[in-house]
């Protein structure tokens, strides 16, 4: 980030939370050692240091942070750092700076944190790890000539607010600027100073500490703002044994990933693979499996086939049913189970959970249509086909509900060409016999894995 991302609204946010936090005794003036690159000539922010991480012998650990184990860090930890600029060994030189003294909170911090129901049991363990080890103060602020002007006086010129301080504020400053675009200046309140408001912060497990420890030290050294109500922090992403990085080339940039796979069939096959409790390999073998073998040939099919008989034998539209028997009311019955086990499952952001359940009634339908034969009966009975179609739309409407969050835009889709209006509500509603169909198309196309 630099300081011309930064809009002046974030800036006035972030110096008023440095403000307040000041003007309370949570931060103050320190001396401290920085490392300087005598080839470039400047002190180096916290990234642009490397080395092993003196916990876990990592040797490209960053200066703030470990990519393998995910402890957070400072620069001066590391072993046999160097600059990233130069790759000069970089020298300790005296500075001064302003810190962030999250010892003020650690009961505070602790006594909230043992609180949270819910929470991902590697989140909490990690965040109460880190309390019982004892809280170190930050440095806030940095010798580099971007961010964000520091509000007090004290350091003298070169000094800005660092990037990890501001940062987070960012989720106070967006709120502000959201509601001033849309001419209500104070709406950012029904948000932020609302107890019934809900704070989620979706995250991979190496941001833990700033949105579990950091930042709520920050809302709570403020005062009047609410806490994260969950903290559903992923665990990593490998690629061919490595941790997805863009910044290090491993694994797949968004662009590259969007120039070979449709957007919706990508989101499914992260959203099938999400590591919420443990690290999840994938590579482009499995994202083409899960499109192919699930995405394709399990929901893609059920909507294709019952909509292409339905428009063949009953002109387009959807039919009229008869009294249903068992069967039809066993099916309709699972798929509104599976959208109220799915609400659940979002409560308590139990994504690929939820996903799970959405296919798992994509294969219902599939098994009560190979039960009911449709494509027979057409020839025989066909009052018992318009039955059977009218009771698999109506699940497919419902199933449209299920898959939306995972993949809006064919969810959509699936809906115009049932005939049905846009989605209202959690829950499964008939489409009314005689409604048209819409232009009817493959929802997903299969893709080719590529092993290199």
């Amino acid at each position: 980030m630099c300081s011309s991302d930064l809009t002046d609204n974030h800036h006035a946010v972030t110096q008023d939370v440095f403000s307040r936090l000041y003007e309370k005794g949570h931060i103050d003036k320190r001396s401290s050692e920085q490392f300087y690159d005598p080839e470039a000539q400047r002190f180096l922010p916290d990234r642009y240091v490397e080395g092993t991480c003196p916990h876990c012998g990592y040797k490209e650990a960053r200066g703030d942070q470990c990519d393998n184990c995910g402890r957070t860090l400072d620069p001066t930890d590391l072993i046999e750092p160097r600059s990233k600029l130069s790759g000069a060994t970089p020298q300790l030189r005296t500075t001064e700076h302003f810190y962030l003294r999250l010892t003020d909170f650690e009961g505070q911090l602790e006594e909230w944190l043992r609180g949270r129901k819910g929470w991902r049991k590697h989140v909490l363990n990690f965040s109460l790890g880190w309390i019982e080890e004892g809280l170190l103060d930050r440095p806030i602020t940095r010798d580099i000539d971007w961010g964000v002007d520091i509000p007090v006086e004290g350091l003298g010129p070169g000094k800005k607010i660092y990037v990890w301080f501001d940062a987070v504020i960012g989720y106070l400053s967006a709120a502000k600027e959201w509601a001033a675009a849309r001419g209500t200046p104070e709406a950012w309140r029904d948000w932020w100073e609302n107890p019934d408001a809900e704070h989620y912060y979706f995250i991979g497990k190496d941001n833990v500490p700033f949105h579990v420890i950091i930042w709520p030290a920050m809302l709570m050294g403020y005062g009047g703002l609410e806490l994260p109500t969950n903290v559903p922090a992923n665990q990593y992403v490998t690629f061919k044994g490595g941790k997805a990085s863009s910044s290090r080339g491993i694994g797949l940039t968004i662009s590259e990933a969007l120039a070979l796979y449709e957007p919706d069939a990508l989101r499914y096959a992260v959203a099938a693979n999400l590591p919420e409790q443990s690290d999840t390999e994938i590579s482009e073998e499995e994202i083409a499996r899960r499109i192919n073998e699930e995405l394709v040939a399990t929901w893609g099919n059920l909507v294709n086939r019952v909509l292409s008989m339905t428009s063949k034998n009953f002109d387009g539209a959807v039919p009229t049913p008869g009294p249903l028997n068992a069967q039809d009311r066993a099916l309709l019955t699972t798929i509104d189970e599976a959208l109220v086990t799915s609400a659940e499952q979002f409560e308590r952001v139990e994504l690929r959970a939820a996903l799970r359940t959405a296919m798992e009634g994509a294969q219902a339908v599939n098994a009560y249509l190979n039960a009911c034969e449709p494509w027979k009966t057409a020839k025989t009975d066909l009052e018992r086909t318009a039955t059977t179609l009218s009771v698999a739309i109506d699940a497919i409407e419902g199933l449209t509900v299920a898959f939306s969050p995972f993949m809006p835009v064919t969810s959509a889709a699936a809906r115009r060409m049932l005939g049905a209006p846009d989605i209202d509500g959690w829950t499964r509603r008939a489409v009314e016999p005689g409604t048209p169909l819409g232009q009817i198309a493959p929802l997903f196309a299969k893709v080719e894995a590529d092993p290199d």
